[in-house]
């Protein structure tokens, strides 16, 4: 039980660390270009203004393009996770393929067998 306790918490903090290169990929490498090439736009200063204030601070936004990075962020997530499941499973299923050798028969087994073959030839009366 310990081993599976130590696994998960590794898987945690794998995970986590993964998230952050993910949303630093996404944020960082992957939308300044997809911006550029739609015209310059940040994605992270895409907003829709529900109501105006009277500074910055007082208008509520929806936030549209922060939304859209984190979208992204979870499909190349979610698609990482799927490929590392299906090469677990492919794995699984190559050892659960190998047929098993047939055990070796005991001394007993053998013994019989010999018996068994003896009687075979022996004319019946």
């Amino acid at each position: 039980m310990k081993g599976n306790i130590i696994d998960l918490a590794v898987a945690v903090i794998i995970g986590a660390a993964f998230g952050k290169i993910v949303s630093s990929f996404v944020a960082d490498v992957l939308m300044p270009p997809i911006g550029l090439l739609l015209g310059g736009v940040d994605f992270t200063e895409l907003v829709i203004k529900l109501k105006e204030g009277a500074t910055e601070e007082e208008n509520v936004v929806m936030r549209i393009g922060v939304f859209i990075q984190n979208i992204i962020d979870f499909l190349i997530i979610a698609f990482s996770v799927f490929m590392v499941i299906k090469a677990y499973q492919s794995t699984q299923k190559k050892e659960e393929e190998k047929p098993a050798a047939p055990p070796e028969p005991s001394k007993e087994e053998k013994l019989l067998a010999e018996i068994r073959d003896l009687l075979k030839d022996r004319p019946v009366n």
